[in-house]
C-alpha cells in the first residue's frame, strides 16, 4: 500500500510539473513575440543538408492589413471569434462527410493550428492529437483572440522556408504586407493549409476559384469590420 501511495504521489507531481511547464511556454507569448516555432525548427532540421534559410519578419497586429487578416479567417476558420478553440459544428460536418465520402476533411480551427505550429510536430499520431487538444486549450485560456490571430499570421507556413504574412507577401508578390491587395490576400489565404502545393503568384484555376469564393464570403460577412469584435 505504501509503495502504491508513493507511486500515486509521483504521478501527481509529474503531472503537475508538466502542466506548469506547458503553461510556462504558452503564457509569456501573450506579451512576447515568439522568435521561432516548432514547425520552423522541424523544417530547418529536415533541410539541414542544403542551404536552407527561414524567411520571416514579425508584424504587429497594427501592421497587418485587416483585409488580409479577414481573408485568412474566411479561408481557415469563419467561426473563429465565437468558439473556444474547437468548432464542434465543423467537426460534426467533417465526420458526416467521412460517412458519405469515406474521407475525413480538415476541421482544425486557427487556435488548433497555432498550437500545432508553435509547440508540436507535423506528423500524425494519437499522441500529437492529445497534445494538440491540451495546447489549444492553453492558447485559448492564455491569449486573447486577437493575439492568437496575430501569432498565426506571423508563423503560418506560406512556401519553402517562408513563414508569416510579411515574408509571404515579399516572396510571392514582391511587396510589403501593407501593400497587399484584397485579391493577393485572398490568393495567399486560399493556399492554406497546403501552402507547399500552391503558388499564389501563378495560381491554378482551382486556386483562382477559391480566391473568388473568399472575396465573396468576405462581403457576406460584412467586410473587415467583422473582425472588430477581436479588438
Amino acid at each position: 500500500m505504501a509503495l502504491k501511495n508513493r507511486f500515486t504521489r509521483l504521478l501527481w507531481r509529474t503531472a503537475l510539473i508538466l502542466i506548469l511547464i506547458s503553461i510556462g511556454v504558452v503564457l509569456p507569448f501573450r506579451w512576447l513575440n515568439p522568435p521561432v516555432s516548432m514547425v520552423m525548427l522541424e523544417r530547418s532540421w529536415e533541410q539541414r543538408d542544403r542551404d536552407y534559410q527561414l524567411k520571416k519578419q514579425w508584424l504587429s497586429w497594427e501592421q497587418i492589413p485587416r483585409h488580409t487578416a479577414l481573408a485568412v479567417v474566411v479561408s481557415e476558420d469563419q467561426n473563429f471569434p465565437n468558439h473556444y478553440g474547437f468548432d464542434l459544428k465543423a467537426i460534426q460536418k467533417a465526420f458526416a462527410e467521412r460517412e458519405r465520402r469515406g474521407s475525413l476533411r480538415g476541421a482544425s480551427t486557427i487556435s488548433q493550428q497555432v498550437a500545432r505550429n508553435m509547440y508540436l510536430w507535423t506528423g500524425r499520431s494519437w499522441l500529437r492529437k492529445g497534445l494538440e487538444v491540451w495546447f489549444t486549450g492553453l492558447v485559448e485560456l492564455c491569449w486573447p483572440k486577437q493575439r492568437i490571430l496575430e501569432i498565426y499570421l506571423n508563423i503560418a507556413e506560406w512556401g519553402d522556408g517562408v513563414f508569416g504574412i510579411s515574408a509571404a507577401s515579399r516572396y510571392h508578390f514582391g511587396v510589403p504586407a501593407a501593400q497587399l491587395s484584397r485579391w493577393q490576400s485572398a490568393l495567399l489565404a486560399s493556399t492554406l493549409p497546403s501552402p507547399l502545393r500552391y503558388n499564389p503568384a501563378t495560381p491554378a484555376q482551382h486556386l483562382v476559384e477559391r480566391a473568388n469564393w473568399n472575396l465573396t464570403q468576405q462581403g457576406k460577412l460584412g467586410g473587415h469590420t467583422w473582425l472588430a469584435r477581436l479588438e
